[in-house]
């Protein structure tokens, strides 16, 4: 069973940048796929950003040139680092993973992390 924790969220005014951690309880290297998905209120959840061990990527529209994910194996950890942030990116932001190659299709989730960007 993987679990996912994220961490980082707060709340950051316009411009600003914050980064998101997820830890994940098993090794990282037996998941094919691992992304950062967020759902504001009212709408429902998407994609941000997520790729696999093949090296596909997807992102949204929305965070390509401002969100970046990366991942240190060594501490089984997967990052995104959101800079410009808008007041439309506040979310709540999940991390996910599974053990297909794609990142649309999540097997694991972590609780969320609120993220609140103001005007």
């Amino acid at each position: 069973q993987v679990q996912l924790v994220e961490s980082g969220g707060g709340l950051v005014q316009a411009g600003g940048s914050l980064r998101l951690s997820c830890d994940a309880y098993e090794n990282i290297r037996r998941l094919n796929a691992m992304g950062w998905y967020r759902q504001a209120p009212w709408k429902q959840r998407e994609l941000v950003a997520g790729n696999t061990v093949s090296g596909a990527t997807n992102s949204a529209d929305s965070v390509q040139g401002r969100f970046t994910i990366s991942r240190d194996n060594a501490k089984n950890a997967r990052y995104l680092q959101m800079n410009s942030l808008k007041p439309e990116d506040t979310a709540v932001y999940y991390c996910a993973a599974s053990y297909s190659y794609d990142v649309f299709v999540m097997d694991y989730w972590g609780k969320g992390s609120l993220v609140t960007v103001s005007s």
